[in-house]
């Protein structure tokens, strides 16, 4: 694999990650090396093999789900310091 700056720095932002010189040039040097180890099991047989997407033999533990009813919405918007008729409301945290 050919990993130049310009597809590590990709990575990097793909990853929202910002890395060091230090880190970018270990990372470099390594992530071939994980990249060439993983190509080894894409070249496993898998001919003949049934498809499976949890190795264990496990049905679906959870519950049904049920509606029920829940607490009363006026009761819980009266502890809200910010609210308006249907819900709390909250200072945007994300932009």
């Amino acid at each position: 694999m050919n990993l130049d700056d310009q597809l590590l720095r990709r990575l990097e932002d793909l990853s929202c990650l910002n890395l060091e010189a230090e880190e970018r040039k270990r990372i470099h040097q390594e992530l071939p090396e994980a990249i060439t180890m993983l190509s080894i099991i894409e070249g496993a047989p898998t001919e003949g093999l049934d498809e499976c997407h949890n190795p264990l033999d496990r049905v679906n533990m959870f519950r049904q789900d049920e509606a029920f009813p829940s607490y009363d919405r006026a009761l819980i918007l009266s502890n809200a310091p910010h609210k308006n008729n249907e819900a709390i409301i909250a200072p945007k945290t994300v932009e």
